[in-house]
C-alpha cells in the first residue's frame, strides 16, 4: 500500500480564454496588427504576453519567418493543432 498520493501531471497545457479568442479570429495568414485589430486590442505588450506568445508556445500558432521572430514582416498562421481547436 502507498501512503503518498499519486500525482498525474497535466499532459495538455490549459488553453486560456485569450488564446481561444485569438484562434477564433484567424482566417489565414495575418500580421500582428491585423490580429490585434480583429480582437479590438490596442496594447501591443498585452497582446504579445497574453495572446500571441502562449499560442505559439502551445504549438497552436506558427510564424512565417521562424528564424526572425521580431521581423517587421512577420506573419502568423494556425498550425494543424490550432485548427483542431476551432
Amino acid at each position: 500500500m502507498q501512503d503518498t498520493p499519486q500525482v498525474t501531471p497535466q499532459v495538455t497545457p490549459q488553453v486560456t480564454p485569450q488564446v481561444k479568442e485569438l484562434l477564433k479570429v484567424f482566417t489565414g495568414i495575418h500580421n500582428r496588427s491585423e490580429l490585434q485589430a480583429k480582437l479590438g486590442l490596442t496594447d501591443r505588450k498585452n497582446f504579445r504576453i497574453n495572446y500571441l506568445n502562449p499560442s505559439i508556445e502551445m504549438g497552436l500558432v506558427s510564424l512565417t519567418i521562424p528564424d526572425k521572430p521580431t521581423s517587421h514582416k512577420q506573419k502568423y498562421y494556425l498550425t494543424e493543432k490550432g485548427k483542431a481547436f476551432n
